[in-house]
C-alpha cells in the first residue's frame, strides 16, 4: 500500500518540502479571493443583514472541525493497526489544528447566534455535539502525553480518537434527527446547493482556503515532531556512549541542522 512508502519519515520530509510551498501559496491565494468575495461582492441577507457574513468563517470551520476530527481517528487507526509511526505523528499533528477550528466555530457561532437567536448559547443538539467534539480533541491531546512512554500515549489517545468519532455523524445529522434552532443542510445536498451563487462563491472559497491552511500547518507541525524525534534519538545515543553534555549537544545540533 502506498502509505507504507512514507512510514520513512527521511522519504515524507522530501514529499512534505515540495508540498508545503505550494500549499501556502494556496492558503494566501484562497483567503483573499475569498475574503473579496465574502467581504466586498457578496450582499447582505434581507434578514440577517451584514450579520450573515459571520458565515463564511463559522461554516468552514465547523466544516474543518469534523474533517481534522475524521483525519485524525483515520490516523490514528493507521497508526494503531499497522504501527505507522507518520500516521501516528499526523494524528498528534492535527489534534491542536482541529480543535482551533472547533473553538472558531463556536466562539462565531455565538457571535451569529446573538443578533440571530437573542442569546450567545443555547443547549442545541449541534451546539452541544459540536461542545462535546472540542473537549475530545482536548481529551486527546492530553492523553497523548500523560504517558513517559509515547508508544502507551499515542496507543492510548488512538483508542479515544476512534471512540469519539461517532460524534462526528452525529454532529452532521443533527439537524435531521432533532428539532434544532440550526437550519437543515443547504450545501451539500442530493439536489444540489439552496444557497445563491453570490453566497455559495465566497463560501467555498474559504473552506478551500482552510483546507490549504490545515495542510500548510499539519505539514509544519510534522516536520517539528520529525525533528523532535530525531534530537531525542540522538540525545540517547550521545547519553549512551558516554559523550558530556556539550558535546552531545554540539553534535545534535549539527545533525539536525
Amino acid at each position: 500500500m502506498i502509505f507504507h512508502k512514507y512510514a520513512n519519515p527521511t522519504r515524507f520530509l522530501k514529499l512534505a518540502s515540495l508540498i508545503q510551498p505550494w500549499a501556502a501559496a494556496a492558503t494566501v491565494l484562497l483567503f483573499l479571493s475569498g475574503l473579496y468575495f465574502a467581504l466586498l461582492a457578496s450582499p447582505g441577507d434581507y434578514q440577517q443583514g451584514e450579520t450573515v457574513r459571520i458565515m463564511y468563517i463559522h461554516v468552514p470551520a465547523a466544516w474543518m472541525a469534523m474533517f481534522c476530527y475524521t483525519a485524525m481517528a483515520v490516523a490514528a487507526a493507521v497508526g494503531l493497526i499497522w504501527k505507522h509511526p507518520v500516521a501516528d505523528l499526523a494524528a498528534r499533528a492535527t489534534a491542536p489544528i482541529g480543535a482551533c477550528f472547533t473553538f472558531l466555530a463556536l466562539f462565531t457561532g455565538s457571535l451569529w447566534g446573538k443578533p440571530m437567536w437573542g442569546t450567545w448559547w443555547v443547549w442545541d443538539a449541534r451546539l452541544t455535539s459540536v461542545l462535546i467534539l472540542f473537549f475530545l480533541y482536548l481529551g486527546y491531546m492530553a492523553l497523548a502525553n500523560a504517558f513517559d512512554d509515547p508508544a502507551r500515549g499515542s496507543k492510548a489517545s488512538a483508542i479515544l480518537a476512534l471512540v469519539g468519532v461517532v460524534n462526528v455523524p452525529v454532529i452532521k445529522f443533527s439537524v435531521d434527527w432533532w428539532n434544532t434552532l440550526h437550519q437543515p443542510a443547504s450545501v451539500v445536498k442530493m439536489s444540489g446547493p439552496a444557497i445563491h451563487p453570490s453566497m455559495l462563491i465566497p463560501l467555498i472559497l474559504m473552506a478551500l482556503a482552510f483546507k490549504a491552511y490545515y495542510i500548510w500547518v499539519l505539514l509544519i507541525r510534522m516536520r517539528a515532531e520529525i525533528n523532535e524525534g530525531k534530537i531525542r534519538s540522538l540525545r540517547l545515543r550521545q547519553v549512551h556512549a558516554g559523550q558530556p553534555p556539550d558535546a552531545a549537544g554540539d553534535k545534535i545540533t549539527q545533525a539536525v541542522n
